[in-house]
Order: structure tokens, then C-alpha cells, then sequence
């Protein structure tokens, strides 16, 4: 995919793997937790109940080697922003939504990173999105949904998250 095909797509920064989540996770299931001021958590059907988006098809590819993985079908699922909005953020001092951070863990431990300025304040927010269907076909838990996928990444793989089980927030102090 070319750079103008990026814009497309949806966004989302690596962060290193943490552990894997085994406490209280229910699969198909994502909790938004940490500087929240309403802790939440929405099953796939949840998520079915709000204004949905779609982001394009794209091709899966290795971080490392490029090596061509599949073509992913298009996705369907709620913009995490819109999420994040329902938990609201706490913002304890005058601009700590400036330092937020936000990390999307998967089951198995895998987690990125986005920043509160790459979600609310760039258009990468309008493509970063929590799916719960691809290709017009729902995803279970099985087949690995809720589905963190970020559009706007030049490569998506980093970014693309199976088994999402948790998104927290959290402030950085400087």
C-alpha cells in the first residue's frame, strides 16, 4: 500500500509486551481501566450497539521481514476514541490529558501504546478502531475479536491487536 493508501487506514505505536492478562479477563471482552473516571467493559455485542465505522481492506505483513502474512477483509467496530469518551478521562491536574497515554493489551499480553494527542487531537483517532466484524461476517471470541486495528500505520501488524482484553490510561508524570 502507498502512502496515499494510508490515510485509509487507521493508526497505533508499539509498545513492549507485558504479561499475559489472566486475572478477571473474560474473552470477548475489553475493559477500559487507569485515569478513567468511569471504569467500563463491553462485550462484542456491546460494541454492536454503537455508531460503527469500516476501515479498508489491507494486506498483513511482518514487522520484521515484510513477508506478505494475509489480506485482511474490511473491519467493522466503534472508534476507540468514542470509547474512551464514554469512560472519560480524569484529569486530576490542568493538562494531564496532554500527557495521556493509552495501552491496549491483548490476552495473551501483547500491548501498543497511542497518546491522547494522536487519538483526540490528529486524524489518526478517526481510524483507530475496535472491531467486532470483518468482511461482513461477525467475529467471536474464537476468531480472536475484539480486534484492535489501526488504519493510518504505514504497517498495520504492530498495531493489530487479537484478543484485545484491556485498554488503560494513564497519566505520565513528567
Amino acid at each position: 500500500m502507498g502512502t496515499a493508501d494510508s490515510a485509509a487506514k487507521l493508526e497505533h505505536v508499539t509498545a513492549p509486551a507485558a504479561s499475559a492478562i489472566t486475572s478477571d479477563a473474560t474473552p470477548g471482552v475489553i475493559s477500559l481501566t487507569g485515569d478513567v473516571l468511569r471504569p467500563m467493559s463491553f462485550s462484542v455485542d456491546d460494541l454492536r450497539t454503537y455508531t460503527s465505522v469500516f476501515a479498508d481492506p489491507f494486506d498483513l505483513r511482518c514487522f520484521t521481514t515484510n513477508r506478505f502474512i494475509r489480506t485482511i477483509d474490511r473491519y467493522r467496530g466503534v472508534l476507540l476514541k468514542e470509547l474512551i469518551k464514554l469512560a472519560g478521562l480524569r484529569c486530576d491536574s490542568p493538562g494531564d490529558f496532554k500527557r495521556m497515554v493509552m495501552i491496549a493489551s491483548a490476552h495473551d499480553g501483547y500491548a501498543v501504546t497511542f497518546s491522547w494527542h494522536e487519538l483526540f487531537n490528529t486524524p489518526v483517532g478517526e481510524q483507530v478502531l475496535v472491531a467486532y466484524e470483518c468482511g461482513g461476517q461477525s467475529l467471536d471470541a474464537e476468531q480472536g475479536a475484539p480486534v484492535l486495528y489501526s488504519g493510518a500505520d504505514i504497517l498495520p501488524a504492530p498495531r493489530h491487536v487479537k484478543r484485545l482484553a484491556r485498554i488503560e490510561t494513564r497519566v505520565l508524570r513528567p
